[in-house]
């Protein structure tokens, strides 16, 4: 059972001056260890897919089903606790809360879903030895750079273990070595954890690793690419 389907998914949004068509019937499967890159342009719908994937967002038309229940038949509370639980967000801006250290930041989501303290303390340390951030643990924001930002925004997307992870631009504010090695952590816990990624994104040089590439223009999502060789290439780019 895919973990979410996407049927005939449309978002219309109206002006005063037109009518807006920013997705139209999309159909999208993401299914465990997936690891899904969506290229497309400016302007072409990909944050707003993101937003509907993640119930953000209410679509205009079709269904959106979340481990085979409709999402349209849940309130706004149970969308959000399928969103805490369930799905891990990554921003091209990161979105971490300036005032709290890299550990605090990636521990809140286990406080909004009321985790013990050890068990938080637990999950932190672990996730963040794995981004290769335990060092660091204790810093704000303002004293990281850029990669060590977006590899704690990677934690805390991953410290609730959720099913899938969407990631929206990570590497987009980051230069080609610190995106490529980036991207190479999520493979390497796409491939450990079996979370399933998805990834939007302009950045090219990632389309080599998808287990599925798909193209997106004008609110229209298309089916490029099915990698069922790409675990060789993958193995090989993570002994690296």
């Amino acid at each position: 059972m895919a973990i979410i389907r996407a049927e005939a998914l449309e978002k219309v949004y109206f002006t005063q001056a037109e009518k807006i068509e920013a997705l139209k019937a999309v159909n999208l499967e993401i299914n465990k260890g997936d690891f899904i890159v969506i290229n497309g342009p400016s302007g072409s719908g990909k944050t707003t897919l993101l937003n509907l994937l993640s119930g953000i967002d209410k679509p205009s038309g079709g269904e959106l089903y979340f481990d085979g229940f409709p999402l349209g038949e849940f309130t706004d509370s149970e969308r959000t606790v399928i969103r805490r639980d369930k799905i891990g967000l990554v921003f091209q801006s990161f979105e971490l809360i300036p005032v709290l250290t890299a550990r605090e930041n990636v521990e809140y989501p286990l406080l909004l879903q009321k985790i013990k303290r050890v068990e938080r303390r637990e999950r932190v340390d672990e996730i963040l030895a794995r981004v290769g951030l335990a060092e660091m643990a204790d810093r704000f924001p303002a004293q990281l750079s850029g990669g060590q930002k977006q590899r704690v925004a990677i934690a805390r997307a991953l410290v609730t273990r959720p099913e899938v992870v969407l990631a929206d631009e990570p590497t987009g504010n980051l230069d080609s070595e610190i995106g490529q090695k980036i991207i190479k952590l999520m493979l390497r816990l796409n491939q450990e954890y079996s979370v399933a990624f998805v990834i939007v994104t302009h950045d090219l040089s990632i389309n080599k690793y998808a287990k599925k590439l798909i193209q997106i223009k004008d609110g229209i999502l298309s089916l490029r690419e099915v990698n069922s060789h790409v675990e060789d290439s993958l193995a090989k780019c993570l002994e690296k």
